[in-house]
Parts: structure tokens; C-alpha cells; sequence
């Protein structure tokens, strides 16, 4: 178990958090929630001990191992992926470099072998003899090839790192885990091995998510921060949300009741004051008026973008035809021999874990890059805007956000391009920021309202929900819903694909396309589907076993 006790923690004057008490108990999985800047990162540094409390303490059953999903990803550049996993308990990885160092000298003495013999002992009682194999099957369920298990940390790209991060995290069976935004940068099958894993963990877990689908699925129970204060609720993501809707409802019942108490003990007080037959019952009254406290709901802190996508034109029959495309990037075939065509009232959602095949297909579709073979044609009638997965290029300049705007907007008025900014909660001063400073929710929010003011009627959106919040995660999947137009979009958020795509494409490793007209929970159930995938992913690994032979 771990509890904060009386925790109040300050930046300055401001008190983020406030005599906070709340217990973390083992069995349970807990989401921790609340919007942009309410403190959930800040919370688990707390439990961590990473950060020190103004007041207040964290208390820790005695002889518990705490983990943390850590997010440098750079740390580890010059060690073994194995060694990095087995870092997460770090006693048994300290164990095994002492035995190492011991069996190694040329000159070993008897105390070494006294020392040897402890750390066996020691290392037997860690499951030492098991930390290869735990490990390798962490990293496998994440998707991490054999043959990288022994490569160097620095030789692996951004995603595998972030997956490595995580099995050491995981590794070990720590007794309380703390994990901020496990699911960022994974893929959906990943995502899918998380979630079981976590499902059938029995220690305690601490989440911070924005996927509203992950919380859904793992949290026995949500922790709720607002105005500096956390509440607890039994039950996932979408019981939360419910039973705050309904909390909040409750009391405004409650006090239009009190208010309509308040008004007619006012009318008869008014009324028979000066009344001596009538000033017994008035006094009655003035004291029953004093007793009655209108509850103090507090609007929450959460902020809701507004996302509309209104096309300037209605789209035609004609959307897109692609045929035969293909392209090869660092001598690796992407794409391969890719056809399919869109029609009017298509949302397409692409899914897999081949990230480069669907933002070289995405940056083909907008003109960035040329296909080696095969062709793309555009309907007449369609415009097209454009969400990139690297927007750097977008902010690398001096503007300030309302300048930024105003560079894409076919009205040339600067209250109608601060309108735009104002749907993504942009107000006031904030025109005036300077775009290269923004932060990453920032730049998102920024790269919508562009979308937004140009009247497209395709959009294309390549992993658009990461850096945002639950509130904008939520505000963009109904703004997709609604939009009369059609989308193509990669995105790792689940009940943002279930709810948003009619079709569901996938671009295997070895380049090739299924496409299927399917909500994507149906499109995971599908047999036909699982066939496809696994003779696919079955034939990349052994054709990789060949080339090591």
C-alpha cells in the first residue's frame, strides 16, 4: 500500500495540491485524472519521492518495492536492452554485477568465495535464475524482436526504446507500479498486451492516461484531481465520468430547491414582519432562511476545446483512387503495390504497428513525397488539409499564434482568425505567444485551428491525439464524428477508432494492405483478418531468422 498523508505541495504561493489524504491499496488498478496542468505527473514524482512535499508525507508498507515507468529516454544509451530491463529490480541487478566482478578476478580469494556464496544465495531468493527469460517475455509481449534483446540501447529508435522503458518498469513484479502515459508511442497490439498484462497484475497500480479506452479496461478505480484536492470514485473511466455528471446534476437539483425554500420564507417574512399576529411565525422562519447553505459547486477545471469541421464545398462521388503504389525508404519496401479507392462517406482509420508505411502513404497523399511506382488521384471536387506526425517545421519561425493563423485564413480579418483560436482555447494574450515556444497540446491545438479554417473537405491526420488532453482527445473524436466530409487518420487511441472509422486499413510489414469496410473492434475479432496478419508477421520473422544464419 501507499498513501499520501496531509500532502500539500506548492510552486511558488500557488498550492497545487492541498492537505490531500488518499490510500492506494494492492489489488487495485487506479486512473489518475484531471486536466492540463492540474498536477497528475507532478502527483506520481510525489509518490515517487522524486519530488518533496511542502507538507505532508508519503508512507510506503515496509519492505515493498515501488517501480516507475521512467521518461528519459536517453538514460540508458550505452547499456544492453536485457541489462536495462533488469535494472528494474535494481537489487538483483546490483547482485548480478558483484557476482560478475567477483568471478571474473584471475586472483579469487576465500572471501570471494564467502562473498559468491551469499550472493547466490540472495540471487536464487530474486528468481535471478528467471530474470532472462521474465525479461525476454516482457519484451516480447511488447513487441520487441529476439534479435535486439542483446543490442545497445542507443541503436534502437524511439518506440522500442519507450517499450524497453517499460518492461523495466514491469519487470520484476514491483509491489506498487507508477506509470505516466504508458501508451504513448506504443502501437495497438501493444496496447492490447499492456491492458491484459495489467488486468491480471495483482499488486497496486497509479495510471496517468489520456486513453479513455485503456482506463476503461484496466481501472478497478479512478482518482480524480480538481482544484487541489483528489476524490476518489469505484469503477473505470466511463463509471467516473457518469457518476460526476450525476453528482454534479444532483446538486443542482438540490439547491434550486433550497432556492425556491429561500424565496418563499423571504415572501412570507416580507409579508407578515410587521404583523404582531403573524411575528411568532416570522421569527421561525428567519431562522429556518439562516439555517439553509446552498451547496458551493465549483465549476470544474477541465476545458473543453470546441472542434467543427465545416467544409466550404460539398464533396463528390469522386474522392480518391490510389493504384499500384509503392515506395522503398533506406532500403526498405514500405509500401508495396498499394490500390484502393475512398468514397464519399469514408472515415478511414489506420491501424498496425508499421508507423512508417502510413505516414510515407500520408505524406504521398499530400504531395510531400513521390512514389517510386503507381499513381494517386484526387477528386475534383475535394480539398484536402493535413495533420503531419512531425509538425517542427510548421513552428520554426518568429510568428506569434494569431500571425500564424492569419497566414492560413482566406479571410483576411484578425477577430474572425481569433474566433478559430478561441474553439481551442486560445484567448486573449495567448494570440500574442510566439509559436516556437508553444508547448506540444499547444502546437496540436494550433495545427486543428489550422485544419478548422481551411474548409477541407478530406482530412488527413497522422497520430493527432498525441500531446493532447483527455478534454481534447474527446472535443477532436466528436468533431471527427460529425464531419460530413472524409477522414484518413492514424491514431493508438482505441475508442477513438472504434467510434470514428467505417474502414479500417492496415499496411503490413511487408508493405502489403488489407482493407476491410469494419468498425475496428470488429476488424480485431475477425479471423480472416488474424490469418492475414500472422502468416504475414510469421514469414518477416523467419526470413530475419535466415539472414542471421
Amino acid at each position: 500500500m501507499i498513501s499520501a498523508n496531509n500532502v500539500t505541495y506548492r510552486v511558488g504561493k500557488k498550492a497545487l495540491f492541498e492537505d490531500v489524504n488518499i490510500k492506494f491499496t494492492e489489488g487495485n488498478c487506479y486512473g489518475l485524472i484531471g486536466a492540463n496542468g492540474a498536477g497528475k505527473s507532478t502527483f506520481l514524482k510525489i509518490l515517487s519521492g522524486k519530488l518533496e512535499t511542502t507538507k505532508g508525507d508519503i508512507a510506503i508498507t515496509p519492505g515493498q518495492r515501488l517501480s516507475v515507468l521512467e521518461q528519459d529516454h536517453f538514460k540508458y544509451d550505452e547499456y544492453p536492452v536485457m541489462d536495462v530491463v533488469i535494472m528494474g529490480n535494481a537489487r538483483l541487478y546490483e547482485i548480478m554485477k558483484e557476482k560478475d566482478a567477483i568471478y571474473a578476478k584471475e586472483d579469487f580469494t576465500d572471501e570471494d568465495g564467502i562473498r559468491a556464496s551469499e550472493l547466490e544465495g540472495e540471487f536464487a531468493e530474486l528468481n535471478g535464475w528467471e530474470a532472462e527469460s521474465d525479461a525476454a517475455q516482457l519484451l516480447n509481449g511488447l513487441g520487441i524482436d529476439t534479435d535486439i534483446h542483446y543490442a545497445i540501447m542507443k541503436d534502437l529508435n524511439g518506440s522500442e526504446k519507450v517499450k524497453v522503458l517499460l518492461a523495466k518498469a514491469l519487470f520484476g513484479n514491483p509491489d506498487i507500479l507508477l506509470l505516466d502515459e504508458p501508451t504513448n508511442h506504443l502501437d495497438l497490439d501493444a496496447i492490447a498486451w499492456l491492458e491484459e498484462f495489467l488486468i491480471n497484475f495483482d499488486n497496486t497500480v497509479i495510471v496517468v492516461s489520456h486513453d479513455r479506452y485503456f482506463l476503461n479496461k484496466v481501472c478497478t478505480q479512478i482518482a480524480d484531481i480538481d482544484y487541489g484536492k483528489i476524490q476518489l470514485y469505484a469503477g473505470n473511466y466511463d463509471f467516473w465520468y457518469e457518476s460526476s455528471q450525476l453528482l454534479v446534476k444532483q446538486m443542482k437539483e438540490a439547491n434550486k430547491k433550497k432556492e425556491e425554500k429561500i424565496k418563499e420564507l423571504q415572501e412570507f417574512i416580507s409579508r407578515f414582519s410587521a404583523n404582531a399576529s403573524k411575528s411568532k411565525q416570522a421569527t421561525s422562519r428567519k431562522r429556518a432562511l439562516e439555517k439553509i447553505e446552498l451547496d458551493d459547486i465549483k465549476p470544474s477545471s477541465r476545458k473543453y476545446p470546441y472542434i467543427d469541421f465545416r467544409p466550404d464545398r460539398e464533396i463528390g462521388n469522386e474522392v480518391l483512387t490510389v493504384e499500384n503504389l509503392s515506395k522503398t525508404i533506406n532500403g526498405e519496401k514500405v509500401l508495396d503495390n498499394i490500390s484502393f479507392i475512398l468514397n464519399r462517406e469514408d472515415k478511414v482509420a489506420f491501424v498496425g504497428g508499421n508507423e512508417l508505411a502510413k505516414t510515407t502513404l500520408f505524406q504521398i497523399l499530400m504531395g510531400e513525397i513521390e512514389p517510386d511506382e503507381g499513381t494517386y488521384k484526387w477528386g475534383v471536387t475535394t480539398s484536402q488539409a493535413y495533420f503531419p506526425k512531425d509538425p517542427t517545421n510548421e513552428f520554426d519561425n518568429d510568428y506569434t499564434i494569431a500571425d500564424w493563423l492569419m497566414g492560413y485564413s482566406k479571410v483576411d480579418d484578425i477577430t474572425y482568425v481569433r474566433g478559430f483560436l478561441g474553439r481551442m482555447l486560445f484567448a486573449g494574450e495567448d494570440g500574442v505567444k510566439k509559436v516556437k515556444v508553444l508547448s506540444g497540446g499547444e502546437k496540436v491545438r494550433c495545427l486543428l485551428s489550422k485544419m478548422m479554417i481551411s474548409g477541407a473537405n478530406c482530412l488527413i491526420l497522422d497520430e493527432p491525439t498525441n500531446h493532447l488532453d483527455m478534454e481534447s482527445i474527446t472535443a477532436l473524436n466528436n468533431g471527427l464524428i460529425k464531419f460530413p466530409g472524409v477522414a484518413i487518420f492514424a491514431c493508438h487511441d482505441h475508442q477513438f477508432v472504434e467510434t470514428t472509422a467505417n474502414r479500417i486499413m492496415e499496411i503490413l510489414p511487408d508493405g502489403t494492405l488489407i482493407d476491410k469496410i469494419t468498425t475496428y473492434d470488429e476488424y480485431l475479432a475477425s479471423d480472416e483478418m488474424a490469418r492475414k496478419r500472422t502468416a504475414v508477421y510469421t514469414a518477416e520473422a523467419e526470413d530475419e531468422s535466415g539472414e542471421e544464419e
